[in-house]
């Protein structure tokens, strides 16, 4: 039985507006989500408030969506202080296919509703 799916890698990466940051983001700053993993090149930091607004909606952007639902469209994600400027926009980047066996012990389809 094949047990491959796929998910999407993304980049989150720090945009201006045209209001001004006044935490300390840097436009251009990024981070990467391969898989399940969050790899943050060297040299770039990220707000943990943002990461916290942010991080909910990663797991969503990975996966393949019907064409018309808005996880798909929106990318823009604001910065959870209502003061600052900044935005964050989650890119997909390629495809990357994974195998159930290697992400989890439950067999497939178990408590599954059909």
């Amino acid at each position: 039985m094949d047990d491959k799916f796929t998910l999407y890698n993304l980049r989150v990466e720090v945009v201006s507006t045209d209001k001004p940051m006044v935490c300390r983001h840097k436009e251009g700053s990024y981070f990467l989500v391969v898989g399940e993993d969050i790899i943050f090149p060297e040299n770039n930091s990220f707000s943990m408030y943002a990461l916290s607004a942010i991080l909910p909606l990663l797991p969503a952007k990975q996966r393949i969506l019907h064409e018309n639902d808005w996880m798909l469209s929106d990318s823009l994600i604001a910065c959870p202080d209502p003061n600052c400027g900044a935005r964050f926009k989650i890119t997909r980047t390629e495809p990357k296919e994974f195998s159930h066996a290697e992400c989890t012990i439950e067999p497939i389809h178990k408590g599954a509703v059909e």
